[in-house]
């Protein structure tokens, strides 16, 4: 038996994942497709890609413009099942039954997917999500922020900080199939902390990297620095070119 998903990148940190049950969409932000089209293959969502899906389930990490666009949801009226699992620091004029707040620590089932919810090294959350037997982690913001002009002991307690919550991840599931995660070229030359011990300590099955705007030749970077130090890369990296990307993962089981 396989286990598949189907992978879009839409941008920034926003991904839709397929699975056989499911249609999970992370961090979305730009409403703008790269073509004259609106759909999923020019980076964006639309009517066409709710309807009749299969469990929509929406996530937002936090607050900030690039990772909570609140016309996310207006998708409601398009299908009336959707859940929207979304930060305790974002605030909404009106809750209903599809809103499911998350805060570190918190676990959730909804409509059959397990979630667990885990910090941020910046506000907000990192959520761990099991569907369809496929295990995904979206880290949001949480990221080894070393930016060089921070003073010293900020430096330190950011590493004492991200590494804490990394290890906690570690330790509390089994494994991680797919993850999504910043490599940010705007650390200059410590881009590649985060990734780097996130790899060596989760060793994700696929790693997807995230949060670089329209500069995605970062990513090319990154799996070129993973590849000069260390002497096994353990994992497969998605080498993201552009919006609308498709990167497909199965595993057998």
């Amino acid at each position: 038996m396989t286990n598949k998903a189907k992978i879009h990148y839409l941008y920034h940190d926003g991904f839709a994942v397929e699975t056989e049950n499911y249609f999970l969409i992370f961090d979305y932000y730009i409403d703008t497709p790269k073509g004259d089209e609106r759909n999923i293959e020019n980076g964006v969502i639309s009517k066409e890609d709710l309807e009749g899906r299969k469990k929509v389930l929406v996530f937002s990490s936090h607050s900030h413009h690039d990772h909570f666009n609140p016309l996310i949801l207006e998708w409601e009226k398009y299908n009336k099942n959707i859940k929207y699992i979304l930060s305790s620091d974002i605030f909404l004029e009106n809750y209903n039954k599809n809103h499911l707040i998350a805060y570190e620590n918190r676990k959730l089932n909804v409509d059959g997917a397990d979630i667990k919810v885990f910090g941020s090294t910046d506000i907000g959350v990192s959520y761990y999500v099991e569907v369809d037997g496929i295990t995904i982690f979206h880290a949001g913001d949480l990221n080894w922020w070393h930016w060089e002009n921070d003073p010293m002991e900020e430096q330190a307690d950011m590493e004492l900080n991200f590494k804490s919550i990394i290890n906690k991840l570690h330790n509390s599931v089994d494994n991680v199939d797919i993850s999504f995660f910043p490599v940010d070229y705007r650390l200059d030359k410590f881009f590649y902390l985060g990734g780097n011990y996130f790899i060596n300590k989760i060793k994700p099955n696929l790693f997807v990297p995230m949060h670089y705007w329209e500069n995605t030749y970062i990513v090319k970077d990154f799996i070129e620095k993973m590849e000069e130090i260390n002497e096994v890369v353990p994992c497969e990296i998605a080498l993201v070119k552009e919006r609308g990307q498709v990167i497909k993962f199965s595993k057998s089981v």
